[in-house]
């Protein structure tokens, strides 16, 4: 997802094939059609929890957006200092304070534009947990 190369029009080979596993069992039972009919819920919600991660990964924070938080932050430091011209003191902790809040602001904008990506992008470490073929380490 961080490369961008999955597509929301193929299915993941594995998933298609439990879910065609699932579907070719005969089911002889109550017991057997009820555990049937949750497989087949477990399959879809997986594919649709794949669907949602795959278009979160395709989002991003618009220059706009950007432009807009900057300015604001600009002209409230601005407010900030021309209240508080008077007391030089007030005026440098209040405006660091609020520098450092815009500046963690950013940063968690930031961090959330390309959640897949980047210094702080999630990993599939969690996914790659309960599959029990695939190696986390990447040895396989």
């Amino acid at each position: 997802m961080a490369r961008h190369d999955v597509t929301l029009t193929i299915a993941p080979p594995k998933l298609a094939q439990a879910l065609r596993v699932t579907l070719s069992l005969t089911p002889q039972k109550d017991g057997q059609v009820a555990a049937q009919r949750e497989m087949v819920a477990s399959l879809q919600s997986a594919l649709d929890a794949r669907r949602q991660r795959i278009i979160l990964s395709r989002s991003s924070t618009d220059w706009v957006k950007w432009t807009v938080l900057l300015v604001q932050a600009g002209l409230t430091m601005i407010t900030i200092a021309m209240v508080h011209s008077g007391n030089p003191t007030a005026n440098r902790i209040i405006l660091g304070i609020f520098g450092t809040g815009v500046g963690v602001a950013v940063l968690l904008i930031a961090s959330h534009s390309r959640p897949f990506s980047g210094e702080m992008g999630v990993t599939p470490s969690v996914l790659l947990q309960v599959m029990p073929e695939a190696d986390p380490g990447g040895g396989k």
